[in-house]
């Protein structure tokens, strides 16, 4: 297998995950103590919000009176989009039951959790899309109350495009709070009193590593870390605009990588070239974001061979991935490990992360190898049922009892034995040699 780097990354994911982890432990330790006086004070402390906490339906009546018309027009039809997709994915999936032998009937029921907390981070960017992507996905799982989170924009409230966002995709209730404190005020149901069973929505490393540690008290969506990007190209590929696409996705963050993955030295040669100055000419919150990410966390890698670029890209495992490549068939059926592929030049992530359709908070760090982006599926527990006849409880309950006993677990296989010796009194049946010890 022949692969080059031709720029390799001097830090890794998992490079600045040391001091989150000690300031979220701190801090989630201090709110379960001390509850909503808590969140309230790491609020004025880290966001400068004093104000109130909930939202109030008049307020957001109020401020949506704020945002222009075409921005109006422009987020509807966007949270439009995703909710269409969403529906579809809700109809991909459906309760079925099956008659496994004459009279065991076994089911699936889909049931949506009752609670779903959305963060829709606000920081560098206002990110108004997070808003639908996350709360128009719950309410079409059949979420009841979704609970909506975002940071204080500029020390006032929830920046008014986020806001509206929030209202047009259906949240129930809105909090103006951001970070850890408001993953945690969602967690333990503070200032709702509805603990959420689900917490969802993309943020820094320490709203990832709040979520990573609070899994398991509640469910999360992803395990998520800093905004990733690869471009596949071979030959055909265009190389400014492959160089726009990772730029494009450097803006997110000063720990944000892209990747490009290339069988076409010539193309890697005009990309790398390409990209310093494209950043160069960003504004400057994107260009210091972008350069960050470019020089700390950006790779170039040559392949020989399409499989090789293949087998490079599903280690990389990378939330958002680009083909810009011949034979567009061949490498959907090729790849697997991706939070979302995007394929052919026509179809950018910016595109999927605003508007399109398909939800943009995906699996990061590796994640993808294992896991899928959000969906209605992350909202909806497939839960199993059974029931029998008495006749199929015969079948089941000796089977059953026996190897119960070669586990050496008496007590379960004499619920099978009681049912037996109730139902068909009299009848010797193959219990299976009782535990002794």
């Amino acid at each position: 297998m022949a692969i080059e780097y031709l720029k390799r990354a001097s830090k890794t994911p998992e490079t600045e995950t040391g001091t989150a982890r000690e300031v979220v432990t701190a801090m989630l330790g201090e709110i379960e103590r001390r509850g909503e006086e808590a969140v309230r004070d790491y609020a004025l402390k880290l966001d400068k919000w004093d104000g109130p906490i909930l939202v109030t339906r008049e307020e957001m009546e109020r401020r949506a009176r704020e945002v222009p018309d075409q921005v109006r027009r422009d987020i509807a039809f966007a949270a439009d989009q995703v909710r269409r997709f969403a529906d579809a994915q809700r109809e991909s999936v459906k309760d079925f039951s099956v008659e496994l032998l004459p009279g065991l009937t076994a089911g699936q029921k889909l049931v949506p959790c009752n609670v779903a907390g959305c963060y829709v981070p606000t920081g560098r960017y206002a990110h108004i899309a997070s808003a639908y992507m996350s709360v128009a996905t719950a309410k079409a799982a059949g979420v009841g109350t979704v609970v909506a989170c975002s940071t204080p924009y500029r020390g006032g409230g929830i920046h008014p495009y986020v806001l509206y966002a929030m209202m047009v995709a259906g949240a129930d209730v809105v909090m103006t709070l951001g970070g850890v404190q408001a993953i945690a005020a969602m967690a333990y149901g503070l200032f709702t009193g509805k603990p959420a069973d689900i917490i969802v929505g993309p943020g820094n490393k320490f709203v990832a590593e709040a979520k990573r540690m609070l899994f398991g008290k509640v469910g999360i969506d992803v395990f998520a870390g800093p905004s990733e990007v690869a471009v596949i190209a071979d030959e055909t590929a265009d190389p400014l605009m492959v160089a726009v696409d990772l730029v494009g996705q450097a803006e997110h963050g000063h720990e944000s990588p892209a990747w490009l993955f290339t069988s076409s030295r010539a193309l890697a040669d005009d990309v790398m070239r390409a990209v310093p100055s494209l950043i160069a000419d960003l504004p400057p919150t994107a260009r210091d974001a972008a350069a960050a990410a470019w020089r700390d966390y950006g790779e170039v890698i040559v392949c020989d061979t399409r499989e090789e670029l293949v087998e490079v890209s599903d280690r990389y495992a990378s939330e958002h991935l680009e083909v810009h490549a011949a034979d567009l068939g061949w490498w959907r059926e090729a790849l697997t490990n991706y939070g979302s592929l995007f394929l052919g030049e026509e179809t950018t992530v910016a595109f999927g992360d605003k508007t399109s359709g398909p939800n943009h908070i995906l699996p990061t760090k590796f994640a993808a190898r294992y896991s899928a982006g959000l969906s209605v599926h992350k909202f909806l527990k497939p839960l199993t049922w059974q029931q029998m006849s008495r006749d199929a409880c015969k079948t089941i309950a000796q089977v059953t009892a026996r190897i119960s006993r070669l586990e050496g677990m008496e007590a379960h296989a004499r619920t099978g034995d009681y049912r037996l010796a109730k139902y068909f009194p009299g009848h010797n049946f193959d219990m299976g040699v009782p535990v002794d010890a």
